[in-house]
């Protein structure tokens, strides 16, 4: 009967182990946060690329990028970021009848993080 308690003991120890020593990707940025400052609404659009930086030792995958309104438009990588490198994510603003201050955040989900990885871009509209 000991013999049982301890193999099984030793089988979920293992089990543990190997679960705790599992590769996972990790989603990090230097920049997450961009100010464009003043910008004129006549001039159109205008773009920040965020570059995200897989730290983990699993391939990276964006699966959903996410803008707080319409008027912010996000473009990604699509193809898994190896361990180590880099990604982008392009934000276009589109300030068109959006005179004043404005503050917009990006969520990103992905493999790296549990919930939201959010970044934010700012600026005012003239």
């Amino acid at each position: 009967m000991k013999q049982i308690i301890f193999i099984c003991m030793a089988i979920l120890l293992a089990t543990g182990m190997a679960s705790a020593q599992q590769k996972k990707a990790v989603i990090s940025a230097e920049e997450t946060s961009f100010d464009f400052g003043t910008i004129k609404e006549a001039n159109g659009n205008v773009s920040h690329t965020f570059q995200i930086k897989n730290t983990g030792e699993a391939p990276l995958v964006l699966t959903r990028v996410i803008a707080s309104c319409g008027c912010t438009t996000p473009e990604w990588t699509k193809e898994p970021i190896a361990p180590g490198k880099t990604g982008d994510i392009k934000i276009t603003y589109n300030p068109k009848d959006r005179v004043g201050p404005f503050t917009k955040t990006i969520s990103v989900y992905s493999n790296g993080k549990t919930g939201s990885f959010i970044l934010t871009i700012r600026g005012e509209v003239e």
